[in-house]
């Protein structure tokens, strides 16, 4: 009896013993497994209007950058490259807007220690874009600056998948010449980042149209992802459906204060722009959490 009694109180503190050990090694491995993800950064704006700017970090330190804001918000991001190496490995380009490019091209002009890296973008040529008459003078200054520094800028193609240090970059979307209304935001490069243990979908300023198209591509079945870059920063961009077919559990959203509550001075709700519908559409989706670029820098590990 005395043995046996024994032999039960071993056993007992034998199994609590490895409860503890099994609850340790499970925490440890949810841990270990956060810090074999990329880190994600969406970047503040340094002026009053909306602009787009993220910098992603591979578990090597690599670094990644897409779009960048405006001229305005071009000593922000330097300082921030340069925190973290003052290297960019690859720099996406979505579309020849000044608030999504006008940061890049003033760094190419004035690098100050920073290494901009491959550069990849689908530009419209010239007379496309004239056609359009949706210039804004960005697009004339990029390609100055290209040439003025000897640069190259990569075209991308559709359905292209190159990896970065563990992180896997797929091409969903690129310029779409045959769509002539809203035709520049329309011509947004689409891109899905994602590794073993999280995916990022982002969408630049895809229009209503351009988000149809997507739908409808053979590359429509990559779109789910846990998290979604808001598409013109969150109003007037693609529709409710793309959404619906992305899935996603978190929205980033590169849009100030203004344009997130649609107040164009009178009060929320006085504007024309759509983010309030927007918002109601991610509430329906169950979107767990908003990450919006009034809020000041937002990381993601």
């Amino acid at each position: 009896m005395y043995r046996t009694v024994r032999m039960l109180c071993f056993l007992t503190i034998l199994g609590i013993l490895g409860g503890h050990v099994s609850n340790t090694s499970a925490q440890d491995t949810v841990h270990d497994e956060a810090s074999q993800s990329f880190t994600l950064w969406q970047l503040p704006n340094q002026a009053p209007p909306q602009m787009m700017s993220y910098v992603i970090q591979s578990k090597g330190g690599k670094l990644i950058v897409i779009d960048g804001g405006r001229d305005s918000d071009a000593g922000y991001l330097r300082r921030f490259i340069h925190e973290r190496g003052g290297k960019v490995e690859t720099w996406f380009i979505t579309h020849p807007h000044d608030d999504h490019l006008g940061a890049l091209t003033r760094i190419l002009l004035e690098p100050e220690g920073i290494e901009p890296g491959t550069i990849y973008a689908s530009l419209p040529d010239s007379d496309w874009m004239l056609k359009t008459g949706d210039m804004d003078g960005s697009y004339v200054a990029f390609k100055d600056a290209i040439a003025k520094t000897q640069r190259e800028v990569n075209s991308l193609t559709l359905a292209q998948i190159m990896e970065v240090d563990g992180i896997v970059i797929q091409v969903l979307g690129i310029r779409n010449p045959e769509i002539l209304k809203n035709a520049i935001n329309n011509s947004s490069v689409v891109l899905r980042i994602h590794d073993a243990r999280k995916s990022m979908l982002f969408l630049a300023d895809l229009g209503l149209e351009g988000g149809e198209k997507l739908l409808q591509s053979p590359l429509a079945e990559h779109l789910p992802s846990d998290y979604v870059q808001m598409a013109h920063h969150g109003q007037n961009g693609v529709g409710e459906e793309v959404y619906q077919r992305i899935k996603p559990q978190y929205c980033l959203w590169p849009t100030p204060l203004w344009l997130w509550d649609n107040n164009s001075g009178a009060g929320k709700g006085s504007g024309s722009w759509k983010t309030l519908e927007v918002r109601e559409w991610m509430d329906r989706l169950g979107v767990q959490k908003h990450y919006v670029l009034f809020e000041g820098l937002q990381v993601i590990e």
